[in-house]
């Protein structure tokens, strides 16, 4: 089966557009990723599209009336917080087949405010207020306070992640928010649900992501200058497992995923230069570093402590501000990710670059469950 590649990839700056339609948004930069790949729709054989709160009102084909309806094959998919990541892989997957050459993925959401999640429409006694909150905030709050208990993880180590992410977003002129927030500041912050302070969550944003994927023949007879590998592409979801179903499990689908990543990818996470994971909370990446293998069990405090996961450290972590200050469009968020990723690889994050990086992971999770991962490669 054939290597697939990244030829282009970009994004829009994240941020609020009540005045635009999620197509326009969506648009944007599938136009940027095409021209990033010196190509145009009409060299595109295909266009997946992630995006979740408008999953039935077929955004793919919307934006192709913005940029060119060439009568393509058009595959809309919604997976919760892993929509744009498997938009990205089912492209992925037809390139492997041997059914296209070239294919468009693009990511887009236009989000509310507030809070995600809830007791929803189910039947049943509602967990709601009788054995917790469904919300976002108090699931990852949960899981934090899970780590805390096991392994004495602190308020003031979660809270570093956040002056991390924020400082790292001053780097990045696509962040939503790109301004420093002291320690004091992220600890004397709203609380949301301890230990995750209002600071310490993810931003509500607007934005799209896109990238060109090409098969190995057609990526070398357009050019390998700039190209990324893609290494490996990993889907999982939560496996039946004995465990109090009231505090949903944050945990196993990731190490999953990333077991079965790293085995595709024929590498381990001591290999791997850079990482862009899920930190939809601050309490997520300090698990998320223990999932991906990036440490021990029980070493993810130490890991922040000792600034190994900043810009500069033995593996960094989120160095475009993550989803904590850069924003988190659910339906964008995986190809941002990949994006970021590939950005560092091709040499060209300016401020934030990793030196020497060569191989790098994404990551996001859906709770409900899904969970994707991808290993991605600088070409030779």
């Amino acid at each position: 089966m054939s290597d697939v590649y990244i030829l282009g990839t970009d994004m829009i700056r994240f941020g609020r557009f009540p005045d635009r339609t999620v197509p326009q948004i969506g648009a944007e930069s599938a136009l940027l990723a095409l021209d990033d790949a010196g190509l145009t729709i009409q060299d595109m054989q295909a266009l997946y599209c992630g995006n979740l709160f408008q999953a039935n009102a077929m955004v793919g084909q919307r934006i192709l009336q913005e940029i060119g309806q060439t009568g393509v094959a058009v595959v809309n998919t919604s997976n919760a917080c892993a929509t744009g990541a498997t938009a990205f892989r089912e492209a992925w997957m037809a390139i492997k087949a041997g059914v296209y050459d070239l294919v468009l993925a693009v990511g887009v959401e236009q989000m509310g405010k507030g809070l995600i999640g809830g007791t929803g429409a189910g039947k049943g006694i509602p967990k709601e207020g009788l054995l917790g909150s469904g919300t976002m905030p108090a699931v990852f709050a949960e899981a934090g306070m899970e780590h805390a208990s096991k392994y004495g993880t602190t308020f003031e180590q979660f809270a570093k992640i956040s002056v991390k992410n924020h400082h790292h977003s001053t780097l990045n002129p696509k962040a939503m928010y790109q301004k420093e927030t002291p320690l004091e500041d992220v600890m004397n912050a709203e609380m949301i649900a301890y230990p995750n302070t209002k600071l310490m969550c993810s931003v509500n944003v607007d934005g799209s992501a896109a990238a060109v994927l090409a098969s190995e023949k057609k990526a070398k007879e357009l050019g390998l200058g700039r190209a990324v590998r893609v290494r490996a592409s990993m889907l999982t979801s939560d496996p039946w497992q004995e465990r109090d179903l009231v505090m949903p499990d944050v945990n196993s689908c990731t190490r999953n995923a990333a077991k079965a990543a790293y085995e595709m990818a024929g590498v381990g996470p001591k290999d791997v230069n850079l990482v862009e994971l899920h930190d939809c909370f601050a309490t997520a990446e300090m698990l998320h570093y223990e999932n991906l293998g990036l440490c021990g069990d029980g070493e993810a405090g130490m890991m922040i402590d000792e600034g190994h996961t900043a810009l500069g450290g033995k593996i960094p972590v989120n160095v475009s501000g993550g989803l904590l200050s850069k924003g988190h469009p659910l339906g964008a968020t995986g190809i941002a990710n990949i994006y970021e990723v590939s950005t560092h690889l091709r040499g060209e994050a300016g401020k934030r670059q990793v030196e020497g990086a060569k191989i790098g992971l994404t990551h996001v999770i859906g709770l409900g469950s899904a969970c994707a991962i991808h290993v991605l490669e600088k070409a030779n």
